[in-house]
């Protein structure tokens, strides 16, 4: 065997043992997060993670995102995005349309990876129940969202029997939860739903108070929004993607959705509720994937 072909073989051998592990994805990897507060927050709470998983795979780290929650859905169901932040429902969708599948959640300073849906009413608002509410002008977050879509669906077919847009005067979607927020602020709605994240953390920023944005109600405990990964990726590559996440504090400050200070494992078992929540109200996917 002459020079160059040894030299051609042994690059042929480079190249197969590329086609194999973390090294084998051809592109960058790319991670999707959903508008849950506006697209430049989001993008900047979870920079630490992505750097850090950049850091881990040895491979460029991307982040997409979209003006709503099936934008980014869809974008792992075409193979654009491979690792996502959803919440419970839109990682529910997520496995539907794309075989996504649950991996880490975040844990806040409590100890806690749950979280609740709520509904706020202007300060001055006479409303003390959700019946209260009927007729009015109210707004959700978006149909793929839990807290600001499935949950408080939900609660208002287990107090109403009926589900919002029959029960509501006027029924719309703000896009994320501060904007559903600052719609009960400015009173363009009569109530949103929001979540127990996102209120304080605009309390605490100024954005609204107590005074103009008044908690009427609170759900029971949600399972925490989850990172997921694409299915189809080689199992040594999702592998090495969760260990790097869950074992990302002992390196850096992570951070995320809410005061989150480490990411647990979890599986696509510990969404159960929101699966049988989605059966329970006969939801199809066309209606949370608008």
């Amino acid at each position: 065997m002459n020079q160059k072909l040894k030299k051609w073989c042994a690059a042929c051998v480079v190249m197969a043992g590329l086609t194999t592990g973390t090294s084998a994805f051809a592109r960058d990897i790319v991670m999707g997060l959903i508008p849950a507060e506006n697209n430049e927050e989001m993008v900047a709470k979870f920079e630490p993670m992505r750097a850090h998983l950049e850091k881990k795979l040895g491979q460029k780290v991307k982040v997409f995102t979209a003006t709503d929650y099936t934008g980014v859905i869809e974008a792992m169901k075409k193979k654009r995005v491979d690792i996502a932040w959803f919440g419970p429902l839109s990682y529910y969708l997520a496995e539907q349309e794309a075989g996504a599948e649950a991996f880490a959640v975040g844990v806040n300073e409590s100890g806690k990876s749950t979280y609740r849906s709520i509904f706020v009413v202007p300060g001055d608002s006479p409303a003390k129940s959700l019946k209260d509410l009927r007729g009015k002008n109210v707004a959700f977050v978006d149909p793929a969202s839990t807290s600001g879509g499935l949950m408080p669906t939900y609660m208002i077919k287990k107090e109403t029997g009926m589900m919002p847009e029959q029960f509501f005067g006027k029924f719309t979607y703000a896009g994320s939860h501060d904007a559903a927020e600052l719609a009960v602020k400015n009173k363009t709605v009569d109530a949103a739903a929001d979540n127990d994240i996102t209120y304080p953390k605009m309390l605490a920023k100024g954005l609204i108070t107590k005074e103009s944005n008044r908690v009427l109600l609170e759900s029971p405990d949600l399972p925490g929004s989850p990172l997921v990964y694409r299915g189809d990726l080689p199992a040594d590559l999702k592998k090495q993607i969760q260990d790097a996440i869950i074992n990302a504090h002992k390196d850096i400050k992570v951070s995320g959705y809410g005061n989150i200070v480490r990411y647990d494992a979890v599986k696509p078992a510990d969404y159960e509720m929101i699966r049988n929540m989605v059966k329970e109200l006969g939801l199809k996917k066309e209606q949370m994937l608008k």
